[in-house]
């Protein structure tokens, strides 16, 4: 039975967002696993509180996040 974590940050995505986040990751594992374990493949989606997830030593908030999703650096 697989289990698929994701880990976002908090407040980047849309409740949605991670809807659609969980369909398709599962679409994607049902094509590599066979249809039959769609029932038992299961899809998390983790929020990291803004601040508490770092790249390269730098802590990373939401409005990095969407900064970068609107094309601007951090």
């Amino acid at each position: 039975m697989p289990l698929i974590e994701v880990s976002v940050i908090q407040d980047v995505f849309t409740p949605q967002q991670k809807q659609e986040i969980i369909g398709r990751l599962t679409e994607a594992m049902v094509q590599v696993e066979g249809e039959n374990m769609r029932p038992v493949t299961w899809c998390v989606v983790r929020e990291v509180a803004s601040g508490d997830w770092g790249i390269a030593g730098n802590p990373l908030s939401t409005a990095d996040v969407k900064a970068l999703a609107a094309g601007a650096g951090v």
